[in-house]
């Protein structure tokens, strides 16, 4: 059985950091509203001053450095992904269409097979 560690190990500054994001995002919606007699300028100004603070603050914690790291790393496993050329996916989308097509009418003429073997011939029902 394979153990699983999860790190759950915050100081009190990485939680001082967070409240401050929550506390951010949660003010500058709260100034979006609030400033609506100000105009819309002001408005949306507020929220995205807002809202960057806030990223920059988590940027700043624990947390955000393991994000931004998780993101370095995933970004380079996307770089190592072999593509399919054009060629190879209009190739593979056309055999998905036929394929989806043949389904298709296979499933219709199972239908229409067994509706004739129930109604017409089990069941003597004829439709008008």
């Amino acid at each position: 059985m394979a153990t699983t560690q999860v790190e759950t190990v915050q100081t009190g500054a990485d939680k001082a950091k967070i409240a401050a994001v929550v506390v951010l995002v949660l003010a500058s919606v709260a100034g979006f509203y609030l400033l609506a007699k100000q105009g819309a300028v002001v408005q949306w100004a507020v929220l995205l001053l807002g809202l960057v603070l806030a990223v920059g603050v988590f940027l700043l914690s624990e947390p955000g450095r393991r994000f931004v790291g998780f993101a370095r790393e995933a970004w380079r496993e996307v770089k190592k992904v072999v593509w399919p050329s054009r060629k190879e996916a209009v190739q593979m989308t056309a055999y998905v269409f036929a394929f989806v097509v043949i389904m298709a009418l296979f499933l219709w003429m199972t239908d229409k097979t067994l509706e004739w073997v129930l109604y017409d011939l089990v069941l003597g029902w004829r439709k008008s």
